[in-house]
């Protein structure tokens, strides 16, 4: 049985998607989508970019996070949000919430880069450091809802959050027609998962792919297990996919994502490498791991004739700690 013949899972609908689509029309880019020709010729394959690096605050979580605030009420609206995360999810939320004049609150791992959360800062959140470890994170956040009121926006288990994410993929089939295979950064999952539900019903034979680092690959694990692994280490350059599956994304990566490949974080550094030189772009590790998954051949049954399009999720990075 392929992917195509599986059954969406009853979570986020495509109608949920469209009216994501139509709620932050107003607050997001709609990004553009590049191509290289001497991209292509290095990887011999037809490579389309949609660049979400250039999404306000520097990646696509600014689309999910504006959708979930978009939805609150009046009561909600007055005590705040809150939410726990390492970098984008943190720094789009704190954006979204200025826009509408209400108050966030970032639990942020005391490792976090000083960029997003300088950034998290400039956006007026009120920032609260923790351990760097997922029950800290967990735990602190719920303090933190608890003391002030506030409504969780968790960075993807959310169903107005993967309906917002899902938004760039919806962009992306429409500005490219027949894109044969589509890749994304596996993280959380909630740009995975909005990129199987809107493909899915755009494109229904378009393959749907995912990549993460090899040190930290709990969906190709979960793929392989049949349930939803954790990730004992973290040790990787790219930082916003460190994160495990949470139980509304994992049925999409389980029954819908075809394929979940792994990158070594070498091959993220010349991929990154690569895209900084080729195309002027600046790309964070956690989106070069695609690119560096189609120079490695790590997809199969791929040829030259297929339109390959690949999500960059995010140029958020640290210039004076580049990796090489």
């Amino acid at each position: 049985m392929t992917a195509e013949t599986v059954a969406l899972p009853d979570i986020v609908s495509m109608e949920n998607v469209q009216l994501a689509g139509r709620n932050i029309a107003s607050f997001v880019h709609r990004t553009p989508v590049i191509s290289s020709r001497s991209l292509n010729e290095i990887v011999g394959q037809q490579l389309f970019f949609k660049c979400e690096n250039l999404q306000k605050t520097g990646a696509f979580k600014f689309r999910g996070a504006i959708n979930a605030i978009s939805n609150l009420d009046k009561e909600q609206r007055e005590k705040g949000v809150v939410t726990h995360s390492s970098g984008n999810h943190a720094g789009a939320l704190a954006a979204a919430a200025k826009l509408f004049g209400i108050k966030a609150h970032i639990v942020m791992p005391s490792t976090s880069s000083q960029v997003k959360k300088a950034a998290v800062i400039e956006y007026g959140a009120n920032v609260t450091e923790c351990e760097p470890t997922l029950a800290a994170r967990l735990a602190v956040s719920a303090r933190v809802q608890q003391e002030t009121g506030a409504t969780m926006i968790p960075p993807f288990n959310h169903p107005d959050v993967i309906a917002g994410q899902a938004t760039a993929a919806m962009e992306f089939h429409d500005q490219v027609d027949d894109l044969d295979i589509i890749v994304a950064p596996v993280g959380g999952g909630g740009l995975m998962s909005g990129t199987c539900i809107a493909t899915r019903h755009l494109k229904p034979n378009c393959r749907v792919i995912g990549v993460e680092p090899a040190a930290v690959d709990d969906a190709f694990r979960s793929k392989q297990s049949g349930k939803i692994e954790i990730n004992e280490t973290t040790d990787t350059i790219a930082d916003g996919l460190k994160t495990s599956l949470g139980e509304l994304t994992w049925p999409y990566v389980r029954d819908i994502v075809e394929q979940v490949v792994t990158v070594s974080e070498e091959e993220i550094v010349v991929a990154m490498k690569l895209m900084f030189e080729r195309t002027k772009m600046l790309i964070e590790p956690s989106s070069a791991v695609c690119l560096a998954a189609v120079m490695n051949s790590k997809i199969a049954d791929v040829n030259s004739r297929q339109k390959i399009g690949i999500i960059i999720s995010g140029g958020n990075i640290d210039l004076a700690n580049l990796p090489w």
